[in-house]
This record gives structure tokens, sequence and C-alpha cells, in this order.
């Protein structure tokens, strides 16, 4: 499989040391202003650029009819229109937020969790916090976000505060430390107990190998999808 890589930072980095070992090829990076390589022959994209430059690089990429996985966060107000763009030119698209096994596994614990609280969101109060290293542009984390809509479509909140402490929105706290590369945590809280759920990552591992799997899986696929196609996860 050829593989060009849409914002060559850690993650592009990371991306390209797995799918070397899974014997594919790099055959064009994009770094800010910086091209190598011919886009052109790339069977698949992955797009792991900053925010603001992320609908462009997706769409160069779909208008030559390759499809791309993307893992950028913080350009979802544009998401609908970049679905329609991968539909018009009749290729292949795949957003997630995080592309870690584990991060969308437990994003389905998530979901059977908050319909199980549903009907004690009287005594228990949800809320989310996530963690990670100082370089993150976003906040809260696209991750975060994914876990919030699973709650709020399970409780009679209607959306999220950052950093506050109402007690008729669902709370997300985020906080920026170090090199963490990752933690996540929803919890329920009652006067007399507190309910946990925690991912962790370790590394960047995790999220560079399931955007290489998720590459592996949209070649030959027309059509938006995410992750929860690539996992068979209902």
């Amino acid at each position: 499989m050829k593989i060009a890589l849409l914002g060559y930072g850690r993650m592009g980095q990371a991306i390209e040391k797995f799918a070397l070992q899974r014997a594919h090829q790099i055959v064009f990076t994009l770094d800010k202003d910086s091209a190598q390589g011919d886009l052109s022959k790339a069977d698949v994209a992955i797009n792991f650029s900053v925010p603001q430059s992320a609908v462009a690089n997706i769409k160069s990429a779909l208008e030559k009819q390759i499809p791309v996985v993307s893992g950028t966060t913080g350009w979802l107000d544009d998401y609908e229109e970049v679905a329609a763009f991968c539909k018009a030119q009749n290729t292949g698209f795949l957003y997630a937020s995080n592309f870690s096994i584990g991060v969308n596994l437990f994003f389905k614990i998530n979901t059977l969790v908050a319909k199980l609280m549903k009907s004690h969101q009287e005594d228990y109060q949800p809320s989310l916090e996530e963690i990670h290293h100082i370089h993150k542009l976003d906040a809260p984390s696209g991750t975060a976000l994914s876990l919030a809509d699973s709650v709020l479509n399970e409780s009679s909140f209607k959306e999220w505060e950052l950093d506050g402490n109402s007690k008729t929105k669902l709370n997300i706290h985020s906080k920026r430390e170090g090199e963490v590369p990752g933690t996540h945590t929803v919890k329920y809280t009652s006067s007399i107990d507190e309910i946990s759920l925690k991912h962790e990552a370790f590394g960047r591992d995790g999220f560079a190998l399931g955007a290489i799997i998720a590459a592996e899986w949209l070649m030959g696929k027309k059509g938006v999808f995410g992750m929860k196609d690539v996992l068979n996860i209902s």
C-alpha cells in the first residue's frame, strides 16, 4: 500500500514507523509548507495535520480519488461539507477522534454505561476529565467530545461546558500536563459514591497502529466511515 502522510509531526512519524513495519511505502509527506514526494501516487492518505489545514488537505487527496483516513480534531464544524465532498468524488473517507483499538472499545463501554445510568440521573451527576500533553492545540479533546456525545444522548443534559461546575450541563475538564499521551475519565458522582470509567494511553503507538489498520480497511471502499465500521462494533 502506498501512503501519503498529510501532517508529518510526531503522529505522522509514528504512523510512518508502523507503515514500514507492515511493508507499506510512504510516497508523499506534507509538513507545514514542506512537501516531499508525489501525492497522486498514493493509494490512501492519512491526515494528522493541524486543524486549520485539515479540510484543505483532506480535499486535496479526495479530489484525486485518493481515500483519506483523518485523525485531526478541532475541524468538525466542516465535517458534513467534507463528507459530501467525498461522496461527490466517489471515493472513501474515514474519520475518528481516536484510532486506538482500546479507546474505541472504551467508547462502546461508555455508551452501555450511559444507557444503564439513564434511569439514575437524578442521583448521579456525570462528568468527564481529559488530560493531554502541553502541545495539544484543541480542548476538549476530540475523544472527550465523542465520549460526551454518548453521555448527552442518554441524559437530560442538552450540552457540555468546559471547565465549569454546572448542575445543568455536562462538565468536561481539560488539563494539559507534560507529555501525557492521553487519559480520559468518565465519572458518575452521587452524594454517597462515585463510579469511574478510565482509559489511559501509555504512548502514541496505539493511535498510530490504529490509523494504519483503518487505512488498510478503507482500501477499495467508497463512502464515509468510522472506527465502528473497521472494528465491526455495532
